[in-house]
């Protein structure tokens, strides 16, 4: 994990050196539900959910090509995570969960000349912080793992330095419920021993901005 964040680092440093132009993109939007659950032994397992919600995030893109960009991305979203598990006995806990991805975005852009729409899809990679909190004894616990993500979308250029942006995304942490959040123990104790990847599908929108860069 501190490899990706070092990788990010350094792009966010190389990149506009490269760049033929600049874009600030700012995002809002729901992100849906997500069952998670694992299943080790009758002593040792968890099932819920991981509620949708509101997420909202920023961007700096540097287009190292007229229809290609490279962008560093946040997106964050505070949830709840109820979850059925055995600690002693079966209990359940409705967390408090806070998600952080920090990914790296590579997209392509299809346009027409001329045209104000211009569509686009891309991937990315990076990695997801999560927060959570058993609100019934206070305990706490974070996690960072490797997440990926698709998403694609549409620009409407109102004029030529604003936008409107439509995104419809997947955002992906790997293996990153269940033990290393310790879901059952709120971060005290041995926790959960087994994982479980989190998905995240969601739409929405936002505004671009083209930054004028000097040559």
């Amino acid at each position: 994990n501190m490899k990706t964040l070092l990788a990010v680092l350094l792009l966010a440093f190389t990149l506009p050196s490269m760049a033929q132009g600049v874009r600030i993109n700012t995002y809002a939007g729901y992100v849906f539900d997500d069952k998670v659950d694992s299943y080790y032994d009758n002593s040792n397992y968890y099932e819920g959910t991981i509620k949708g919600g509101f997420q909202w995030g920023a961007g700096i893109e540097f287009m190292v090509k007229p229809n290609y960009g490279v962008e560093i991305l946040y997106f964050h979203s505070d949830t709840k995570a109820p979850m059925t598990y055995f600690q002693n006995g079966v209990k359940f806990t409705n967390f408090d969960l806070g998600i952080n991805y920090i990914m790296l975005g590579g997209t392509r852009y299809f346009s027409k000349p001329g045209g104000k729409v211009e569509g686009f899809g891309g991937l990315m990679i990076g990695m997801d912080a999560m927060n959570l909190k058993n609100p019934d004894n206070g305990n706490t616990g974070s996690k960072t793992k490797f997440a990926w993500g698709v998403r694609g979308g549409a620009n409407i250029w109102a004029t030529e330095k604003v936008g409107l942006k439509l995104q419809a995304s997947l955002l992906s942490a790997v293996q990153s419920a269940g033990g290393g959040l310790y879901f059952g123990t709120g971060g005290g104790g041995a926790g959960i021993s087994t994982y479980s990847s989190i998905y995240q599908w969601g739409i929405g929108g936002g505004l671009v901005f083209k930054i004028p860069t000097a040559k």
